[in-house]
């Protein structure tokens, strides 16, 4: 597991660093800030970030936005903060999993694996939500399309459907484009 750490605090780092190699994680890089967190999200492409604060600051939740929108990864925020407005804020900024005084070096390969998992599992329900709204978007097109050439042409709903069916199929196309390019030329 390659892991990219935020830690300002050199003997914390080092301590840190030494769990993570006993856990026998790959140190991809260590940071002592968020600042250029997007562009090492995007060339170390690591598989977890552990970032150690005594509390979340605005700057890095802000930089963890940034990073997450382009490069989503795994976040693992180990702090001394266990205030639920600092807990609502990270997880917000896409922290995975928000450990308060726990970095306990037994216990850290497996926060890191569940913090893995639920990313995971989280991105497998972004990936459906974003199938989903693309599924109701065609669906859309399609009864706009068949609404306008039911006015247009008077035949009934089922003929419409099976007629733009066949037109898909016919040129090896979707029907939510076949609806597309029937809008597009009633518009013009």
């Amino acid at each position: 597991m390659r892991v990219l750490i935020i830690e300002n605090q050199p003997e914390r780092l080092a301590r840190l660093m030494s769990a993570l190699d006993t856990a026998g994680c790959v140190i991809a890089a260590a940071l002592d800030s968020a600042r250029s967190l997007d562009a090492q999200f995007q060339t170390l492409r690591p598989d977890v970030v552990v970032i150690a604060q005594d509390s979340p600051d605005r700057d890095t939740l802000a930089h963890l936005c940034v990073a997450n929108q382009d490069c989503p990864r795994p976040i693992v925020m180990f702090t001394g903060d266990g205030s639920a407005e600092s807990i609502r804020a990270a997880t917000q900024a896409g922290v995975t999993s928000y450990v308060v005084d726990g970095l306990d070096p037994s216990r850290l390969r497996p926060i890191l694996d569940v913090a893995v998992s639920r990313f995971e599992a989280v991105q497998a329900l972004h990936g459906q939500l974003a199938q989903a709204r693309l599924e109701l978007a065609e669906r859309r097109l399609i009864d706009q399309a068949k609404a306008l050439l039911i006015r247009q042409t008077g035949a009934p709903e089922p003929e419409i459907y099976r007629e733009m069916r066949r037109a898909a199929m016919d040129r090896g196309i979707k029907l939510a484009d076949v609806a597309r390019q029937i809008l597009q030329k009633s518009a013009i």
